[in-house]
């Protein structure tokens, strides 16, 4: 017979539970039972790939200390862990021991956490041991406390070898009907590989750097075809409305200041040429706000007037800036 032993507080010398499962230990050790203990505190990453540990399992304790609220985060991880990756046809043949020790108000509501928790995950809890304990030295030296943990190990030890029956619960109907996981159904051995994944922290980084690495791939694809569109739709506009005007060369870079981008607007004589990129040495360099530019562009606005409102900058040659509405004509 083996039994595991599952800590989930901080290792504090002063806690209780340590006590109390140490003295369950010696007593299962006298009934010639293996007891493995695992402390979660130690081996904070290696939390997911514990319930491949069950799988030699008569019955398992899981001990928890009562601090402020509730069981404590490392026997929470413990439980999502065989809820994802434990072997639920084994848990179902799997006695659970609770230990709850609190230094603090909540120690029955821990003790029903616990139980409900191995009740949904299809195990079979028994009888378990929950105290307050305001004083820890009064509690280990005295002989009536250390009786009935003997006497609880002992009813654990007779629960396992005798194969005792539950009765049937609530909990397992929930578990049928209303938490039916959505995850694809994979075997225990599948389960207990996906587990080692999930601890292995390089394996974790690296796919979260692929995945990244795949999100700014499609960023960047997305962020083309929106430049695409609004290439058609600037460039488009400049293209509809211009009307050449002889002797006319003059060019426009206009820096979209929500965009991050240059349009340059580049006019000799009949001939126009819009394109997004830079050029070095323009007429005219003008500040401006997509929203501004598209007031432009729709004839809401002319280019002058947006400059002398303050709604764009502009610098260079003002000659050049002033003859932008006599090629361009959008209303």
């Amino acid at each position: 017979m083996q039994v595991n032993i599952y800590y989930g507080g901080r290792g504090l010398i002063d806690d209780p539970t340590l006590y109390t499962i140490e003295k369950i230990a010696q007593v299962l050790d006298e009934l010639r039972v293996t007891v493995e203990r695992y402390n979660l505190y130690e081996d904070k990453s290696g939390i997911s790939v514990l319930p491949k540990t069950l799988k030699d399992a008569d019955g398992v304790i899981l001990a928890a200390s009562v601090e402020w609220y509730g069981i404590g985060g490392y026997l929470q991880q413990f439980l999502d862990a065989c809820w994802l990756y434990g072997d639920k046809e084994k848990i179902q043949h799997i006695y659970m021991l609770p230990v709850v020790m609190a230094t603090t108000y909540g120690e029955r509501e821990a003790q029903a956490s616990l139980i409900r928790a191995w009740e949904m995950l299809g195990g079979l809890p028994c009888e378990g041991i929950c105290a307050y304990v305001d004083n820890h030295v009064e509690f280990e030296t005295n002989s009536d406390y250390g009786l009935m943990i003997e006497k609880c190990a002992e009813n654990f030890y007779r629960s396992i070898s005798k194969h005792t029956v539950a009765f049937p619960n609530s909990s397992s109907q929930v578990k049928k009907t209303v938490l039916r996981s959505t995850r694809m159904a994979l075997t225990p051995q599948e389960s207990e590989q996906l587990s080692a994944y999930v601890s292995d922290d390089n394996y974790v980084k690296k796919q979260k750097e692929d995945i990244e690495e795949l999100a700014s791939l499609f960023k960047d694809m997305l962020g083309d075809e929106e430049e695409t569109e609004g290439t058609d739709k600037y460039i488009a506009k400049l293209q509809e409305h211009f009307v050449p005007k002889e002797g006319m060369d003059a060019s426009f870079r206009l820096d979209l200041t929500d965009a991050g981008k240059s349009l340059i607007v580049d006019v000799k004589g009949s001939k126009l040429d819009c394109y997004y990129g830079t050029m070095e040495n323009p007429d005219v360099i003008a500040k401006v706000a997509t929203s501004v530019l598209e007031q432009i562009l729709n004839g809401e606005k002319p280019f002058q007037n947006a400059f002398m409102s303050g709604d764009l900058s502009a610098q260079g040659n003002f000659k050049a800036l002033r003859n932008f509405d006599a090629v361009f004509r959008f209303s």
